[in-house]
């Protein structure tokens, strides 16, 4: 399937039926997917733990293809490629480059790097919950698998950052590379 560059939606389009508003949030999370493949290189370099830049590297590759599920969503609707900018994630990137132009300590950097990339996950979980329920309201089964399909991987990628953070990041910003040790002391 050959990709369609994405046309800006018009502002204003009225929002007269739920496919209406199914397609101005599907335009919306086409954004948002771009802008994320544009940040997560920026994550990448900035992060100091390899297993972070690994998930991050990897998650990428992800939004790739979840672009092209997109493309494929729009193309089952009979519907053109456009693309509605979002406010929201703009200032979620805008927000975490400030954080990784800070100076400070790396580890303490890379948990906001997590806490960064858990706020942008959190946000398409609840876009793609939205959409994949109307598309499936609006009996667009395919639709509705495809975009069910994207929202089980962010809930990975939120999953995946989740164990990091507590696994490693989180103490390794405190400080404490050895947390279990370190419990068992005041026993």
């Amino acid at each position: 399937m050959a990709k369609q560059k994405p046309k800006k939606m018009k502002k204003g389009a009225p929002l007269m039926s739920l496919h209406d508003l199914f397609i101005v949030k599907l335009c919306e999370l086409y954004d948002v997917e771009t802008m994320i493949t544009k940040a997560i290189p920026k994550m990448v370099k900035s992060a100091e733990n390899e297993d972070l830049q690994q998930l991050l590297e990897e998650h990428l590759e992800e939004t790739e293809v979840q672009i092209e599920r997109l493309d494929e969503v729009f193309e089952k609707l009979g519907e053109p490629v456009k693309s509605k900018k979002s406010a929201s994630i703009k200032g979620m990137i805008t927000d975490a480059e400030v954080m990784m132009k800070m100076k400070g300590e790396p580890t303490v950097k890379d948990a906001a790097i997590i806490a960064a990339a858990q706020a942008v996950e959190h946000y398409e979980i609840a876009c793609y919950g939205t959409v994949v329920t109307w598309a499936e309201l609006m009996e667009h089964d395919e639709v509705a698998e495809l975009l069910e399909e994207t929202l089980n991987e962010e809930k990975m990628a939120d999953e995946k950052l989740t164990a990091l953070a507590e696994d490693i990041i989180n103490a390794e910003a405190m400080g404490e590379d050895d947390t279990e040790e370190e419990e068992g002391e005041g026993e």
